[in-house]
């Protein structure tokens, strides 16, 4: 029986240099390269994923923010529950370390309570939306530890 046929035919002709005896490195360094090369493009379909969103893909439904009272941000206990949350998960993505790589910086001083809510309950681009893993109080804890006086990332 004959052999099938290989894979891939296409053989890449290599300088002198870096053929014959001692060419094995420069040959996994080139098959490295392309190997990567062609997994970043692939990686997401593998994975089940398109590499980005349709167009046409409907977004799906944000929950409105409640009421937030001013006295919830500022009580102390709420405050301090918002950060045992915060170290606990948050700092993954956007605690010191994890800048500029993971997620961007927060800047608290230019957020309004709302605004908070919405991205940790209902999620945007690249942040997952919590509302499956957090009660309704724990985002509003987190809420309140974002933008108090004790919060720094």
């Amino acid at each position: 029986m004959a052999n099938p046929p290989p894979l891939f035919a296409y053989r890449p002709t290599l300088p002198p240099s870096m053929s014959g005896e001692g060419a094995l490195f420069p040959s996994i360094v080139l098959s490295v390269v392309v190997i990567t090369a062609l997994g970043a493009g692939m990686a997401d379909r593998v994975m089940g994923q398109s590499p980005t969103p349709a167009a046409n893909e409907p977004e799906p439904p944000r929950d409105p923010p409640p009421t937030i009272p001013a006295t919830l941000l500022k009580d102390t206990a709420v405050i301090t529950q918002g950060e045992k949350i915060w170290h606990d998960q948050c700092t993954h993505c956007h605690g010191a370390r994890a800048y500029p790589v993971k997620a961007p910086k927060l800047q608290p001083r230019t957020y309004k309570p709302e605004f908070v809510w919405d991205r940790v309950h209902n999620g945007f681009r690249g942040m997952p939306p919590w509302k499956d893993v957090y009660k309704e109080e724990e985002v509003l804890a987190l809420v309140a530890y974002v933008l108090s006086d004790e919060f720094f990332p």
